[in-house]
C-alpha cells in the first residue's frame, strides 16, 4: 500500500530476484497481473516504469562517466519541467552519502560501497512513488547503512511505497510495516511481524525465528 514498506523475504532460489525483475519490468510474468499505482504493467509498461525506482544488488553504473554525470544522465531519463530541482536534491543525498567531493571523479574509481551510494542518490531524487530494493546494505559502511534506513522511513512517511528484499531480518524487522515470505516461487506468509508471530507454531519471538520455521530451514 502507498506509504508502506514490504519487507519480500525468502531463501536463496526462493524467486525474489525474480519477482522483483518482474515488477521493474525487467521480464515478463509467466503468468498474472501487475498494476503499479493503477497502471497495468502489460498495457502501460513504460509508464510503470516511470512510477518505479529500482535498486538492484549488483548495480551497472558507466564508469567513464563522473558521478555528477551520471546523475544528470538519469535525470535526463526523466524529464520534467523542474530538472533543475531534481538535480539540486542529488547534490543533498551526495552531501548526505560524503561522496559531494567526489561527484566530478570517474565512476570507475569509486568502491562498491560508494557505487551503491551513487544509485541510491539517482532514485531517491526522482522521488518516485514507488521504490524497488534488492539487499540495500551490501557494501555499506554501519554510517551509510544508518542512513539509508532514515530515508527509508522518511520515504514511507511522505508517501512512499517501498518494495524492500533483504536477507537481514533484524533490518526487516526494524523497518517493515509488513513482510511477506516466499518459497519455491509462493508465498507462504504475508502480513505484519507481530501478526505472523501470533500465527506461529512455537511462539516464535523475532522475525529469524518465524523465517526458520516457515521456511523449514531447520526444526526449532
Amino acid at each position: 500500500e502507498q506509504g508502506q514498506i514490504l519487507g519480500f523475504l525468502g531463501p536463496n532460489g526462493a524467486g525474489k530476484t525474480t519477482t522483483i525483475k518482474i515488477i521493474a519490468g525487467l521480464l515478463q510474468p509467466s503468468s498474472g497481473d501487475i498494476s503499479i499505482c493503477g497502471h497495468d504493467m502489460a498495457e502501460s509498461a513504460t509508464r510503470c516504469r516511470d512510477l518505479t525506482g529500482y535498486i538492484p544488488d549488483r548495480p551497472f553504473l558507466y564508469e567513464k562517466l563522473t558521478g555528477a554525470e551520471y546523475l544528470s544522465f538519469i535525470s535526463s531519463l526523466y524529464p520534467t519541467p523542474d530538472e533543475r530541482s531534481r538535480l539540486v536534491q542529488g547534490d543533498k543525498y551526495l552531501t548526505l552519502f560524503d561522496l559531494f567531493d567526489w561527484r566530478n571523479n570517474l565512476i570507475e574509481s569509486y568502491s562498491h560501497g560508494m557505487r551503491q551510494k551513487l544509485i541510491m542518490t539517482s532514485i531517491f531524487m526522482l522521488d518516485q512513488p514507488l521504490i524497488v530494493v534488492d539487499e540495500p546494505m551490501i557494501g555499506l559502511d554501519p554510517k551509510s547503512a544508518r542512513i539509508v534506513k532514515e530515508l527509508f522511513k522518511s520515504k514511507a512517511e511522505s508517501g512512499t511505497t517501498i518494495f524492500l528484499s533483504t536477507h537481514s531480518m533484524e533490518i526487516a524487522e526494524e523497518l517493515c510495516h509488513r513482510v511477506c515470505i516466499i518459497r519455491d516461487g509462493t508465498i507462504i506468509a504475508s502480513g505484519s511481524v507481530d501478526s505472523l508471530k501470533a500465527q506461529a507454531r512455537h511462539g516464535a519471538t523475532n522475525l529469524e525465528d518465524l523465517f526458520l520455521q516457515l521456511t523449514g530451514a531447520f526444526e526449532l
